[in-house]
């Protein structure tokens, strides 16, 4: 079980999340639980970081030093309810505090904050969290220790920021924590882990998730619930349409296809072990703990359920290259993606025609100035005559691998969308047919979701 930073964001929530594994333990389960950091603390920590490399002030330090303390402690009176057991956890936590101030201190005199040092500023988030959930397991009488990802046997690349897991890990983990299952709940800390020297490093976006998946699959789970604040994976983002439902079922590559195209809930690599050993991952919601979520199997059968949900990206742009010296000249799309690749710029989406007089492009919103200028420097010689950008579109992507081999299902997208009034600028299907994704202007793109949401049943619970 992992549980992100809202389930676990202070005291009052901890306890709670104890109170929860406690009861499917009491039933006969054996559970591991991984855990993120409090509320906002890595954010702060990383704020801190920076600030202290920047203006040298250790008066900064200090202060941030005290809230972090207080913050900690105050959890931990909340969450454990044995005195005895608060001290200890508020020393651990005193003395993980110190090490830390430590650090900022250093990193203030150095006026330079690397790679590395930032993965081990970032880490204390979890680090302090894990014992306040020990002891509280620990205070409802359940026995239970905390352990940093390095100390559960997560051994990593040196890519601070970014570590991969060597495959030495799933051994280590086993060894480690499979004892334990039996008569103890282990706390692991999500998202950090260690090199080979023992250097702290972390694994990047989905972090905790990640942890969650590389454990589950070491010990061979029968599943990895990853527990947060929506009812699962749902059909669309319930802010657009009320209406929204959890799927109950979906596939890999559908929740790989859905996070690309801007559903927050999952990060496609994070489960990525749990997937390649076969493990399936349940999403569910902390807070509505009897909502039966969002399962995550590696294939699915043949569903009845053609399209699974639609999804919307905003802040992304639109670049349109064309000109009559494109056709048949060879090299001109190799030309143009090395360059934006050079510039640093991230292509969402991608259609060309086959008459080959242009090419167009979505990308990160941010990224559009930069793209133009690499996209204009490269392209003096006039083979590309227009590069016309456009700041005002959305991309809407439309998911389901029920998709495959349906015949007319972008005849029922397009139909309802055109029925609707809503113009598209756009279009891109791969040929995995798993998706359907087009650009449209900003302000059409929340019709165009609650269109499609209804056309294809999506409102009605399954």
């Amino acid at each position: 079980m992992k549980f992100g930073g809202t389930s676990v964001g202070d005291g009052i929530r901890i306890k709670h999340v104890a109170e929860l594994a406690k009861k499917y333990k009491e039933q006969g389960n054996e559970i591991v639980l991984v855990t993120s950091a409090l509320s906002g603390v890595t954010d702060a920590l990383l704020k801190n970081a920076m600030d202290a490399s920047e203006t040298g002030k250790t008066s900064g330090v200090k202060e941030f030093i005290a809230d972090l303390t207080k913050q900690h402690h105050k959890a931990a009176h909340e969450a454990i309810n044995t005195p005895s057991l608060i001290e200890k956890v508020t020393n651990n936590i005193d003395q993980r505090i110190e090490e830390l101030e430590k650090a900022l201190i250093g990193i203030c005199y150095l006026g330079e904050l690397t790679a590395r040092s930032i993965d081990y500023i970032s880490s204390y988030g979890e680090r302090l969290t894990a014992p306040i959930i020990s002891g509280s397991f620990n205070s409802i009488g359940l026995d239970s220790c905390s352990f940093t990802g390095g100390e559960a046997g997560i051994v990593t690349t040196d890519e601070y920021g970014n570590a991969k897991p060597l495959e030495e890990t799933y051994d280590l983990v086993k060894e480690r924590i499979e004892p334990l299952l039996k008569d103890s709940i282990s706390v692991i800390c999500g998202f950090i882990a260690q090199n080979k020297a023992g250097i702290i490093t972390t694994l990047g976006r989905g972090g905790s998730d990640f942890t969650a998946s590389i454990v589950g699959a070491a010990i061979k789970a029968d599943e990895i619930w990853l527990w947060k604040e929506v009812d699962g994976i749902m059909t669309t983002d319930p802010n657009i349409v009320p209406e929204a439902q959890p799927i109950p079922v979906i596939s890999y590559i559908e929740a790989m296809e859905l996070s690309y195209f801007g559903a927050k809930v999952l990060h496609p690599r994070a489960i990525e072990p749990a997937i390649r050993h076969g493990i399936p991952v349940r999403v569910k919601n902390t807070f509505h703990p009897e909502v039966p979520g969002t399962l995550v199997v590696k294939d699915q059968k043949q569903s009845k359920d053609i399209v699974k949900a639609v999804t919307v990206i905003k802040k992304v742009a639109l670049i349109n290259i064309s000109g009559a010296g494109m056709v048949g000249t060879i090299g001109v799309a190799a030309r143009v993606f090395t360059t934006l690749a050079n510039a640093g710029v991230n292509i969402v989406m991608i259609s060309q025609g086959s008459s080959e007089a242009n090419i167009s492009l979505v990308v990160d919103g941010s990224h559009l100035d930069s793209a133009v200028k690499a996209i204009k420097a490269e392209f003096k010689n006039g083979i590309i005559k227009e590069i016309t950008p456009d700041r005002n579109i959305s991309v809407v992507a439309v998911v389901g691998a029920g998709m495959a081999n349906t015949p007319g299902v972008a005849g029922r997208v397009f139909g309802a969308l055109g029925k609707a009034r809503v113009n598209v600028i756009m279009i891109s299907q791969g040929s995995s047919q798993h998706n359907i994704s087009f650009a449209v202007s900003e302000e059409g793109s929340k019709r165009a979701v609650s269109v499609l949401h209804k056309e294809f049943g999506l409102d009605k619970a399954k």
